[in-house]
């Protein structure tokens, strides 16, 4: 039957009907490292989380077949474990509330997290250029081979999801900008040259998707990543970061943007909270916001930032000990593989012996983390550039950061992940005699140029140094003497005290190898 009842009628009988409660509905939203595109580590019971109304159930449920439910807490917050399929895909991820989301185009596979400073962040666009005032003519063929990298490859496999840079000086955060995005013509450019070679390496041996997560900020010390709860290990440790911190508050209390000045130019106010040097504030605004995403390992270039003194230097391993081993507790996946890289040479070879040097140190420093459970280091000594921070040849870093992984993690037959490391020594008739670890099918001395694999010559062994008690260092004689020792001596020197190899920010050609082709390390029997 036609209504006779007029519009205006209408609209008041709509007026005096009940109104429905006024209440918020916050729709459901994962965490941004949640999203189309994304790699799940595989075989595993992954985090999934986000925020949706208090008290609101959710439901997640994959297109593999795995579901699981949970109701948010009373902020809002929800978290939920996914058990996570084979390595394959794509696959879909749903999330159920009040609303309905789907993630799309979801892989299964293997996921790192790579962080540190400028040698880490550097993207592959920043290696393919040729500075003739800095670049060594022997890096054009590396700089070619990046710049073809960029233009021709294309993997759907092979993903990166940049974590944009943030402080929190005080408190951790939970949210974060990124996205997920493949390596394609259109996106190479932008992804971490070192984490790009590492994935891509996995990626060769192992025939499963592999996502990156680069967290890296160029310039930065190790204990901007250091969580605040890890400095409390140690008093001395606490005692800077509390006294970093109130330097920091009263920097920020006096801060006054309108009188921020830089010579007769005005630029823009950046308030001392947002320094990215203060203790904590990068783990709390970079890499807490990730966790507890679902990893395989990590893996780290930094330590350059620590170089500047030798009171900085020396305390390296002890804050870069604390810093993973404060991650671990974070994360909450007991003792993952956390792989890093020894720092290249750089500056001018050395001509004498050196007896102090804030570079050696924090390299041989980094070699002494080597004690943690479940680390392992990429020796660059043979792979720098003497007028650049930044060595182009990311390849081979990448590689000798896979081959920990693959051996460790991954069950392949590798002769040697590493090149030599000290492992003990003996004093014989004025003689050290040196025992290395990760020899491989032996010792040997080599030679490497650019790219090109280490070649077995016959020259001398070079770079070690020795001293009496008089601490007076000389250049030794040095002799493979087993397919894991070298014999040190100087025949001025009756009474050895110390025998140091490859100490210098940039030793010359020191020539130590396994058989593998890997250098050795740098070290100290003191």
């Amino acid at each position: 039957m036609k209504s006779t009842m007029k519009p205006t009628l209408l609209i008041l009988a709509a007026a005096a009907a009940p109104l429905a409660p006024l209440t918020s509905m916050a729709d459901i939203t994962p965490a941004t490292m949640f999203t189309d595109n994304m790699v799940i580590q595989r075989d595993t019971q992954a985090p999934v989380w986000g925020t949706a109304d208090a008290g609101e159930k959710v439901n997640v449920t994959a297109s593999w077949g795995a579901t699981t439910s949970t109701t948010t807490d009373d902020t809002g917050k929800w978290q939920v474990n996914l058990k996570t399929p084979a390595a394959g895909g794509p696959h879909t991820i749903t999330l159920k509330g009040n609303n309905s989301i789907k993630i799309n185009n979801v892989l299964s596979g293997e996921v790192w997290f790579c962080s540190g400073q400028s040698n880490m962040d550097f993207y592959l666009k920043q290696l393919t250029k040729f500075n003739p005032k800095r670049t060594e003519a022997v890096e054009q063929p590396t700089i070619d081979y990046i710049n073809k990298e960029i233009a021709t490859a294309e993997d759907d496999q092979l993903r990166q999801f940049e974590v944009t840079k943030n402080t929190s000086p005080f408190e951790p955060l939970d949210t974060l900008n990124g996205s997920w995005v493949s390596s394609s013509p259109k996106t190479n450019n932008g992804f971490s040259a070192t984490a790009y070679f590492f994935a891509r390496e996995l990626r060769k041996e192992l025939k499963v998707p592999v996502g990156i997560i680069k967290c890296a900020w160029g310039g930065t010390r190790v204990e901007a990543w250091i969580p605040a709860d890890a400095y409390g290990q140690d008093k001395d440790m606490s005692a800077f970061l509390k006294q970093e911190r109130e330097v920091l508050k009263k920097a920020i209390a006096k801060w006054d943007p309108k009188k921020v000045k830089e010579g007769n130019r005005r630029r823009a106010p950046k308030s001392p909270e947002s320094n990215q040097q203060a203790p904590a504030t990068l783990f709390n605004g970079m890499a807490h916001p990730v966790l507890p995403y679902a990893i395989k390992g990590a893996i780290w270039y930094q330590g350059e930032s620590n170089t500047k003194d030798m009171k900085i230097a020396s305390r390296y391993a002890q804050y870069f000990q604390a810093m993973i081993t404060g991650w671990r507790k974070h994360w909450g996946q007991g003792d993952f593989p956390f792989y890093f890289v020894q720092l290249a040479t750089f500056r001018d070879e050395a001509k004498e012996p050196l007896d102090q040097d804030p570079w050696a140190t924090v390299i041989d420093q980094q070699r002494r983390t080597l004690s943690l459970k479940n680390t392992g280091m990429a020796v660059l000594n043979d792979i720098g550039e003497a007028k650049d921070i930044h060595p182009h040849n990311k390849i081979d870093v990448g590689i000798r950061l896979a081959l920990w992984a693959l051996k460790n993690d991954y069950g392949k037959n590798i002769a040697a992940c590493s090149g030599p490391l000290y492992q003990s020594h003996e004093i014989k008739d004025g003689k050290f005699v040196i025992s290395f670890d990760h020899s491989g099918s032996g010792l040997m001395a080599g030679s490497k140029t650019g790219m090109a694999p280490t070649v077995a010559t016959k020259d001398p062994l070079k770079g070690f140094q020795i001293c009496g008690a008089d601490r007076q260092w000389q250049w030794a004689e040095a002799t493979i003497t087993g397919p894991n020792t070298v014999t040190v001596s100087h025949q001025d020197i009756p009474e050895p005290t110390i025998v140091r190899y490859a100490w210098a920010p940039n030793p010359g050609k020191v020539n130590l190898y396994n058989k593998e082709g890997l250098p050795a390390s740098i070290f100290t029997t003191e």
